[in-house]
């Protein structure tokens, strides 16, 4: 796989997946049935795993592109604007056509940081890679695909694999079009509720996809140890304690700022977890979508 030397050159990431608008309200308690309650806080913020992780990826000093399918819809132009302040291109493969852009209804615990999400996820299914993919995926040390967009991730997989650039594949749950990206996933950095077929637990999925020749593979527990199998070792990185008040995008951030540091070729594995998990738990601990990304400590970035 191709890595981009230590350099004060920003790493170029694609991203290909989906984005939504997240409405997001923190709330004491969950309502009961036919129940009406005030949120003690709102946010609205484009959200979507690969669309965070491009936000997360681009915060850190990478040059952040993501390739989507937002369309003319009203809402698109929430989505592309916060995207866009916070440095991050849209390649919108729906441009000029009128479709219905996913809005997710999330609602926050203030006591724990829990999370729950009502969405579409991708309505969008049907959307083509963009002419120019070839040429972003070549100009790219890294490419993330989460497979909502399953024809864009597919070509993008390829690309990626012909050119030799690392793909790392966001992999929440399975989708079908998990069997064509898989074989050419350099880093597969999965959720413990992600299961390959027939796999009946973590460990079996990384068995599986060690059989399938994937190089590196990386498994979150929440707030548990990372494991990771890679090279023929393996191991697990622990998973800093803070207080969590604000769980939304956890994984989205550790997606995107694994993406970022499997550019800069100055670490092995387990210290890209580490750094990764230390982003995330960042995430956790401060109210928001958004502002959380002010508080990157200045070693963990490179400037742009």
């Amino acid at each position: 796989m191709r890595n981009a030397p230590v350099s004060d050159r920003p790493p170029v990431g694609v991203f290909v997946g989906l984005a939504t608008l997240d409405v997001i309200h923190r709330i004491a308690k969950p309502p009961a049935v036919n129940e009406k309650i005030t949120s003690t806080a709102q946010f609205v913020a484009a959200g979507g795993p690969a669309a965070n992780a491009a936000v997360t990826f681009a915060a850190l000093g990478g040059k952040a592109i993501l390739v989507t399918a937002l369309g003319a819809d009203p809402i698109a132009s929430l989505v592309h604007a916060d995207l866009a302040e916070h440095d991050v291109s849209v390649v919108d493969v729906a441009a000029g056509t009128k479709r219905a852009v996913p809005v997710s209804a999330v609602s926050v615990i203030e006591s724990t940081g829990d999370r729950s999400v009502i969405s579409q996820d991708a309505v969008n299914p049907d959307a083509s890679p963009p002419e120019n993919l070839d040429d972003l995926v070549a100009d790219a040390d890294v490419v993330l695909v989460d497979g909502h967009h399953p024809l864009i991730a597919s070509a993008a997989a390829r690309c990626a694999a012909e050119r030799g650039t690392t793909l790392v594949v966001d992999a929440g749950r399975w989708k079908p079009v998990m069997a064509d990206i898989i074989p050419h996933a350099t880093d597969m950095v999965c959720s413990d509720d992600f299961r390959t077929p027939g796999a009946d637990s973590p460990e079996a999925t990384a068995a599986a996809l060690l059989e399938s020749g994937v190089p590196t593979i990386v498994i979150t527990h929440g707030g548990e140890p990372v494991q990771w199998w890679s090279g023929g070792q393996s191991g697990s990185v622990p998973v800093p304690r803070v207080a969590a008040v604000d769980t939304l995008g956890a994984g989205d951030a550790f997606h995107g700022a694994y993406a970022f540091y499997s550019t800069r070729g100055d670490s092995g594995v387990a210290e890209r977890i580490a750094r990764s998990v230390g982003v995330a738990a960042l995430r956790c601990s401060v109210v928001g979508p958004r502002a959380w990304l002010r508080k990157l400590s200045a070693d963990s970035k490179v400037r742009k």
